[in-house]
């Protein structure tokens, strides 16, 4: 089976790619990204991409279609991956996250890739009251990110596809160590806080609610979507991808964390105005399709995978929100240096 990754140089990318030459027998890996956040490493021993077979670089606006011959699945991680750089990218998000998206899916279907799957987010819930977010219920995006995230999945189920079987992972926020680490993830924002000054500071009052998913459950539930057939769920897809445990309210994990870490505590800002970002998700689709692939890290077990990852590169930035592990940042700087143009292109000497 060979396997196209694209955005495999990002967060969930390294992880993923692991675990996928690990489960599935005899794979060929081939990468796909613009090495935005290629330096971003967190104390690996080797790169990442040694374990892929090719590495392609590149712009997801102009994705080169022969890369997709002989390709039996692609996995489309490649995006504007965060409300921050949405809110300051926003006409940048749109042509990345959904205009080349949907074209990408289009050249896959016309090259006879039989999979496809788009890493699509339960933010588009937004904010949501009257319990957890089925399938089935209204979004309610609050952000640019959210919103490509919709206009891709509508795009991709009334585009001729050609029968290619395409499934929309609705991925619960993500979490836990990567070799490419990132820290403006709610938990692991928690773990660094509590790590480098002892203190884990939450900026809403706390009682907002988030889904998580470990970044390796969720490659567990993309290696069960690369090879699933379109008897299972229908040709086109669109899952919540979690558990329901994992939904929790923000001054829990907060919490779960300073209980790992001795001596850290917590400041919620009380008075801080209510955080619209706010829903519980259902995740019983998912359960029931893919029931030998739904989410096996706990909350525990992520947050102490956390710490040793942070541990091992000896992380000890307390102004780690302006570091190159916050990836708004990490393109700013590139920006700043004249490496790279406001659309997020490279800029060539």
């Amino acid at each position: 089976m060979k396997i196209l990754i694209t955005g495999n140089m990002g967060y969930v990318g390294p992880v993923l790619s692991r675990f996928l030459k690990k489960n599935i027998p005899a794979v060929q890996l081939v990468g796909f990204d613009a090495g935005y956040f290629g330096q971003s490493l967190t104390g690996a021993e080797d790169l990442p991409e040694s374990v892929l077979d090719r590495q392609y670089f590149g712009d997801v606006r102009e994705f080169p279609r022969e890369i997709l011959n002989g390709v039996d699945a692609v996995v489309h991680l490649a995006a504007v991956s965060n409300d921050p750089m949405g809110n300051q990218f926003e006409k940048v998000t749109e042509d990345i996250n959904q205009t080349a998206s949907v074209r990408i899916a289009e050249l896959a279907a016309d090259a006879g890739v039989k999979n496809f799957v788009f890493a699509s987010s339960c933010s588009m819930y937004g904010f949501a009251e009257g319990g957890a977010r089925k399938e089935t219920d209204p979004t309610n995006p609050l952000t640019a990110y959210a919103r490509s995230k919709i206009g891709t999945e509508e795009r991709l189920k009334q585009s001729d596809l050609k029968g290619m079987t395409t499934t929309s992972l609705r991925f619960a926020t993500a979490c836990g160590a990567s070799d490419r680490i990132r820290l403006d993830l709610v938990l692991n924002d928690f773990v660094a806080g509590a790590l480098t000054s002892g203190e884990i500071t939450v900026l809403s009052d706390g009682s907002p609610w988030r889904p998580l998913i470990d970044v390796e459950d969720m490659a567990r539930a993309i290696s069960w979507a690369v090879a699933r057939e379109a008897e299972n769920g229908g040709q086109f897809l669109a899952v919540n991808a979690g558990r329901d445990e994992n939904n929790y309210q923000v001054r829990d994990l907060a919490e779960a964390v300073a209980r790992q870490v001795p001596g850290t505590t917590v400041s919620i800002n009380l008075n801080a105005p209510p955080d619209k970002r706010s829903y519980q998700v259902d995740f019983n689709l998912f359960k029931s399709l893919a029931p030998d692939f739904i989410p096996q890290v706990s909350l525990d077990q992520s947050i102490e995978r956390l710490i040793v990852n942070l541990t091992r590169m000896g992380f000890r930035d307390q102004d780690f929100r302006n570091s190159p592990f916050i990836r708004l940042k990490t393109l700013e700087r590139h920006i700043d240096s004249g490496r790279m143009g406001k659309d997020l292109r490279w800029l060539r000497s």
